[in-house]
């Protein structure tokens, strides 16, 4: 069995709350090579570990992040809730996947790549989002390394591809069957697939060929790599 960057996503979530310091710590502890975490910015433009709009899931605080000043937001989830710079240092030494959900324009892209840059971490850091937060991540870095994540079988169009200029195209797991894998690859791009979490889902995009796995079950992809 081929082998394959093993990513988790929002580190740990089976055994942490997802984009805590601990999780990201446990997925490294179970072996992932890169960890995925979802940034967003506060009202003070601080960028802090965030997949939902609001704070009600997580957090029992029905309020949107960007509502929150940094120091209102520590405040009140008892500094759970971490910065960007802090989930970058926690991870030294690993790569770290960035994902930008809303509809982030340039200026959130840029505190983004600025707080990466600040945090000397621009080689170990990639971008994963659609075609509009990438293209503005592409603005604020031209030398960025982009995962553009797709939801279609339409392959993107070639003007959005140049414009973007991504390493990676990074796939819903369901989508993926031989013809796309050899597809992706024909046109000189790794492929990425999210979120599978059964081992059978992880076997299959294996034998596929893919390059990359995100997954909430990071230790069973490991596992199954190691028995591979």
């Amino acid at each position: 069995m081929r082998n394959v960057t093993a990513v988790a996503h929002r580190g740990a979530p089976y055994h942490a709350r997802e984009n805590t310091l601990r999780s990201l710590r446990i997925a490294r502890e179970l072996g992932a090579d890169a960890v995925e975490i979802d940034v967003r910015l506060t009202r003070d433009g601080v960028p802090v570990l965030l997949h939902d709009e609001t704070l009600e899931r997580l957090w029992e605080l029905d309020k949107p992040v960007r509502a929150l000043t940094a120091a209102e937001l520590a405040e009140a989830t008892g500094q759970r809730v971490p910065t960007l710079a802090a989930a970058l240092a926690a991870t030294e030494g690993s790569r770290v996947m960035l994902d930008l959900p809303g509809s982030p324009d340039v200026r959130v892209a840029r505190r983004v790549v600025d707080v990466v840059r600040d945090c000397r971490a621009e080689d170990r850091v990639y971008y994963c989002a659609g075609a509009a937060a990438m293209l503005a991540v592409r603005t604020a870095d031209p030398a960025a390394e982009i995962a553009l994540t797709w939801t279609t079988l339409a392959p993107p169009r070639p003007a959005l591809l140049d414009a973007v200029r991504p390493r990676w195209l990074n796939y819903r797991f369901g989508l993926v069957d031989r013809d796309l894998a050899a597809r992706v690859h024909r046109d000189g791009y790794l492929l990425s697939v999210w979120t599978p979490d059964t081992v059978r889902a992880m076997r299959r995009l294996l034998d596929l060929g893919v390059d990359s796995i995100t997954t909430n079950r990071v230790d069973a992809l490991c596992a199954l790599r190691r028995r591979g």
